[in-house]
This record gives C-alpha cells, structure tokens and sequence, in this order.
C-alpha cells in the first residue's frame, strides 16, 4: 500500500510551494507529485519614484510604498500571487516599452531565478527525510526550467520517464498539453502525444497497475471543460459557455491500457474525479492565486485504489 499526495498548476506561488513541500509530512504521504505549469505569468515592475519612494500596479491597483517593510510587504504580495517583482526606473521602463525581446529576456531572467530559490528550499527541506519529490513541468513552463530542476538533489524530473513508486505500482509522466489558443512552450498535435504516450506506457510492466501523471485532463472527462473563446480570445456569455479542452489521446490510451489512475491538471476549474473504465481520474484543481493549495491525497492497494479525498489547505 502506498499513498500520494498530487497537486498541479501552483504557477510561481511561493505560498502554495512551501505547501506542498509541507504536504508530504502533513498528509504522512509516501510519494509527492507536482503536476505541470509550475512558474508564474508575469513580471510586476516596482518602478523607482527617486528616494526609497516605488510605484507598483498589481491587478489594476496602483500602490505608492516608501519604507523597507511596506517594499517587502508587496514583494511578498505580490510573489504569493505567483508573479515576480522587478526593480526597474522609469528609462528602463520606457526603454522596455521599445523592446519585447529584452522584456522576454528579464522575464526568463525571473522566472530562473525562483525555479533555482524553490529547488534550494526543496533540498533543505527534505535533506535526511528520504522524501523525493516527482516534478513535470507543463506547457507554461519555459524549457530552461529543466536543467535547473534536474539540478536538485531532492526533486526527480519525471518527464518521459517510468517511475517505480513501490513493488506493485508505477508511474509515467508527462507535461505536455495538445495544442491551445495561445501557442504555449510544450504543446504539441494529438498524433504526436499518442507516440509520447505510447513510448512511455510500452516500458511499464503492467499498465493496469500503473498511474498516469500526465498534465492535459482526458477529452470529455469532465475535468477539462474551459470557458470557450471567441476569436479576440475573449470568453464567450461571461465565462459561462464552457466545452471540453482535453487529450483526445490521452483518452484513447486511457480506455485501451486501462491505469489504474490519472493524475492531471491544466484546467485550473477542473477540480473533480471521474472514472474512465475502471481508471480513476483526478484533477485537484488549482487556487494559486489565493496562495490555496488543492490536492489530492490517494491510497493505493494492490490492483485497486483504497480510498482518496480532494484537498484544500
């Protein structure tokens, strides 16, 4: 018997990071799993007003902070929201303005530089603990992720890989999504994630037995309906005219090898389970701009899930 904890799409809140890291002892998890899109969205430039005077816009909300601890108190606002403060004036910001490529160039910059801060975290947290944590980026996470999450000595790149989590039970991962509106870093045609499923699934021992960590929710599960768009990328009927996003694929090689479990995320509404089969399907959802952590905490037994219960903390 083994249990696992599974949360996804923390996109750059440190708050929910240093919950998950937490999770494990908390839930007396055997396993952690982070899902996919791991860092955040934005930069929120803290523009120097002269003296110790910034000027921060946060979610349409202009902020005026002037002492040390009102500065602090917004970096840290504004990282538990999963964006990144940049210090900046207002030449650099004009000179920005004029140049996407170097606007790109500070984002990556900031992006690194918390990826590397939250493997250093990991690895003083669970140093001595003989806790791994199994990671994947997703289709929001720059490739330059990678290299420094394969750096740590306590967080596994799981991506393409077959991990065995005990003598009965294994696991593939994957981050990559089929293809969205917004032309995302690992996004890819339906035809493609099926070789990439099938790679994967034809080195395990026994499918049956197997949990399937991958980020995209199966097509028409239920946990993969989104707000559907009109052409300027907008909502349509305020949010409330909903259709399924999911793998197709993915839904394919779930009915044909028959997992015992699926573990997705992606679709930050679509916190439920389902059964596809006999598998059990899970997305915990996302909350991260709360600084909520959602997951999901499942027992397995031979041949069969034990029990699970969606998690909010």
């Amino acid at each position: 018997m083994i249990k696992l904890f599974f949360a996804t799409d923390i996109h750059g809140s440190d708050i929910c990071w240093s919950k998950f890291l937490n999770a494990g002892k908390f839930y007396e998890a055997d396993v952690m799993i982070l899902g996919g899109d791991m860092t955040g969205k934005a930069v929120v430039p803290f523009i120097h007003q002269g003296g110790n005077k910034y000027r921060i816009t946060l979610l349409e909300q202009v902020f005026d902070v002037s002492t040390d601890e009102e500065i602090q108190d917004m970096v840290k606002r504004v990282r538990s929201r999963g964006y990144y403060p940049y210090m900046t004036d207002p030449d650099e910001i004009g000179e920005l303005t004029k140049d996407p490529g170097r606007v790109h160039q500070v984002f990556l910059q900031e992006v690194l530089k918390v990826v590397q801060q939250w493997m250093d975290l990991a690895d003083k947290k669970l140093d001595g603990t003989g806790m791994k944590v199994y990671c994947c980026p997703g289709n929001d996470d720059m490739d330059e992720v990678d290299a420094i999450v394969r750096a740590s000595q306590c967080v596994v790149h799981a991506e393409g890989q077959v991990i065995p989590l005990d003598d009965q039970h294994e696991m593939i991962a994957s981050g990559w999504s089929n293809r969205t509106p917004w032309d995302t870093h690992r996004e890819e045609d339906e035809d493609q994630l099926k070789v990439r499923y099938e790679t994967m699934i034809s080195k395990l021992k026994d499918p049956r037995s197997a949990v399937f960590n991958i980020h995209v929710p199966p097509y028409k599960s239920g946990l993969d309906e989104a707000p559907e768009l009109d052409k300027d990328l907008r909502p349509l009927l305020a949010g409330q005219a909903l259709k399924p996003v999911g793998s197709t694929a993915l839904r394919k090689v779930i009915e044909q090898h028959k997992p015992l479990l699926g573990l997705h995320g992606h679709i930050h509404e679509g916190r439920g389970a389902t059964r596809i089969g006999k598998t059990l399907c899970i997305n915990p959802g996302s909350m991260y701009e709360q600084g909520t952590l959602l997951g999901a905490l499942v027992k397995l037994g031979m041949n069969k899930i034990e029990n699970y219960v969606l998690t909010t903390g």
